[in-house]
Formats: structure tokens, sequence, C-alpha cells
């Protein structure tokens, strides 16, 4: 049941309540009032609009934007009227105006709709009128203003709140759903596919030549169906990777057109294999698009490398962290690692992998690229971009 709907009911409840007390209030006061006749029309008016109304005040849907502003009038024109209906020392002794609390609802009407905004937008002009049908602001004119709109408020933050907290919920809800789903059929691929691509990589291992191709291809499709039914973030195969090794390129990336975030996780998925392994948060890693494209191709570039100098049999590990202030991607091999002075000899031959598709890359998000080798010890390239600089940097290529 949603949480605001009692609120509703209670509302639609007041409004009767509050109507029948204003009506009770004139029938004790009658004698107080120089015009009786214009109270009794207004009362009547207020009686067949307040039940002709109810249906209107059981949900937000049911409760539109032309409904209160003409209920907000209802009750502006009973407070602008007090003056022409009661006599003045009834005013000037702080009796109540023609719908007295009943204002209340319709103001309540609004926080409920639209949240604390709304609720400070109808207080305004109640505010208002009850000052010029007194003349004067009073303290009991301001204290009923000041409570009218401090309740009105409060109402209204706590619907706002409801309402996240329901959609929080029922995302809650979702995820749980889709994890259940998500393990049954992970129950069953285990069961059935994954043992069959586990024994063809073990048969055609054992058996070589041809066999062994067959046995590596299958060993992968094994690798990334796992990540499938274990994290959901592998769609249709979006890389190829080549024979070398662990290299991977990306071949085609067919993303959305539009200029959202991408989950960066989704980017690097397609790099895992048999021989490289992607660890990431259990949450989606969102960041610019551009800014996420150049660090996987960054990724990529250091994929790359391991396969064409650690050899094929290398392994590689990817690491993602979500980090307050920036992302963090560590790419590390287990291959022979960099012979001291190597990268600035490949510079020097025009060989520009690591200091253009890395470190260029990194420095043109305002990040960087750190690249520790020992030799016999395997390499580690961290990247490393900030946050705030992928969004103005996302922000600027928008412009």
């Amino acid at each position: 049941m949603s949480v605001e709907q009692p609120l509703w009911r209670a509302l639609a409840g007041y409004r009767v309540l509050t109507m029948l007390y204003a009506v009770g209030l004139f029938a004790s006061a009658y004698e107080m009032f120089v015009r009786p006749w214009i109270a009794v029309g207004y009362y009547a008016v207020l009686v067949v609009w307040t039940l002709a109304t109810l249906p209107r005040v059981t949900s937000a849907a049911h409760c539109t934007r032309r409904f209160l502003a003409a209920d907000l009038i209802v009750a502006l024109t009973g407070i602008l009227l007090t003056p022409a209906a009661a006599s003045h020392a009834r005013i000037v002794a702080g009796g109540p105006t023609l719908p007295s609390i009943w204002t209340a609802g319709s103001v309540l009407a609004f926080a409920l709709k639209g949240g604390w905004r709304w609720a400070a937008l109808a207080s305004t002009p109640v505010a208002i009128a009850n000052v010029v049908q007194r003349g004067t602001p009073s303290r009991e004119t301001v204290h009923a203003v000041l409570l009218v709109w401090i309740a009105s408020l409060a109402i209204g933050y706590v619907v706002e709140v409801a309402r996240a907290s329901e959609r929080t919920l029922a995302r809650a809800l979702e995820i749980e759903a889709a994890t259940r789903e998500r393990e049954r059929l992970a129950r069953d691929i285990h069961d059935s596919v994954l043992q069959v691509l586990a024994m063809v990589k073990r048969r055609g291992t054992a058996l070589g030549g041809e066999a062994a191709e067959l046995g590596r291809l299958a060993g992968e499709q094994e690798v990334a169906l796992r990540t499938l039914v274990t994290g959901a973030l592998v769609p249709v195969p979006r890389v190829s990777q080549d024979d070398a090794g662990t290299g991977a390129a990306v071949r085609a990336v067919e993303e959305p057109d539009d200029d959202g975030p991408l989950d960066l996780r989704s980017l690097l998925a397609p790099y895992a294999g048999a021989r490289v392994s992607l660890a990431e948060p259990g949450a989606p890693v969102p960041l610019p698009r551009a800014a996420a494209r150049e660090l996987a191709a960054a990724v990529g570039a250091a994929l790359d490398n391991v396969g064409r100098h650690a050899g094929q049999e290398a392994r590689a590990w990817i690491l993602v962290e979500d980090e307050p202030d920036e992302i963090v991607v560590t790419v590390r091999d287990d291959g022979p690692g960099i012979p001291e002075g190597r990268l600035a000899q490949a510079e020097g031959e025009g060989r520009l992998g690591v200091a253009q598709s890395i470190r260029g890359r990194l420095r043109d998000l305002g990040g960087s690229a750190e690249l520790i080798s020992v030799p016999g010890q395997g390499t580690e390239v961290e990247l490393k971009v900030p946050k705030g600089a992928a969004r103005a940097r996302g922000r600027a290529q928008k412009r």
C-alpha cells in the first residue's frame, strides 16, 4: 500500500469534519452576523463543494491542478467575505473567518500533491487574505497563518520523503527479483551449458591440434558466460580478442546516442576472457560518455601490450575501484615485466603505445597513468580519473 494513501484518506475526513465545524460555528454565533444571508449562501456552496469533490482527494492522480486552484479560490472567497457577513466587533475580537480551519485542508491538498514547495505557494495567498480581512496583522492572525504555513510545509516535506522511500524500495525489490532470477538461471546454466564447455576445454587441451583450439574457444565462452550469469554485464559480444594472447581490440562499440553517463563496467566487461579476469564494484560506475570510452580504450591498450610483450600464456587482471573523488582502474599481468629503460627506448624509436594510448588519454581526461614493472614479476598499470575533471570535460564536449 502506498505510504501517502492514508494521508489522502485523512485529508478527505478532515475536509468533511472542518466543513461541519465551520457551519456549527456560524449557527452558534448567528446573532453576531450583520448579513447572515451572505454566510448562509457561502456555507451552502461550501457544503456542496466539499461533498462533491471528495473523490478528488483520494489520490494524487485525481487531485488535479485545476481542482486545487478552484479549491483555493473557494477558501479565499470565504475569508474575504467574512467582513461583509460578520460584525466588526466579531472581527476585532479575533473571530474565525467563514471557512475557519477548513482553509487548512485546501493548503494541505497542495502539500500532498506537490510537496512543500506547492504548500508554500498555497499558504502565501491564504496569509494575505487573512491580513486583508482583518485590516491589520494581529497576533492571532499571525499565529494562525504561521501554524498553517508550518504544518503544510512539514507535511509536504514528509510526502516527498515518503515518495522517495517508495521509489527506493521499489528499486530494491526489482533488484532482488532480478538477482533471484539470475541465480536461478546461473544454477540451470551451471548444471548444463557450463559443464559441457568445461568438458570440451579439458578434452580439447588433452587431444591437442585443432581440438586444442576448439578447447581454448570453449574456455573463453565459459568465462564469458559465467560473467554474464553472475554480473549481468556482458551483452552481445562487442569485442574480438586477437589470437596472440590476452590483447583485446575493440572492433565496434554500439552505444545509445543519448548524452547520459555510461557505466564503465559495461565497457570493460567484454575484455574479460580465459586469461583476463575482471573485478568491479557491485554498483554502477557512471562516467561521462567520452571519458568512459577513453578510459576503456586505455585499458584496451594496456591489455594489447600484455598480449604483445608478455606472451600468449600470460594472465591479466583488471580491478575497478569507485572512490569518492576518482575512478581507479588497475591492469596487472604476470608476465616477465619491462626491462629498465625499455619504455624510454621505445618512445625514442617512435613506438608510443604507453606514452600516447595510455598516458596521453589519461592526461587529456585530467587524470594520471602510473606504470610499475619489476623484471620477472609482471607489470601493473594504474589509471586514475578524477570525477570532477571527467564531468567538466564531458560538459565542455557537449558545448
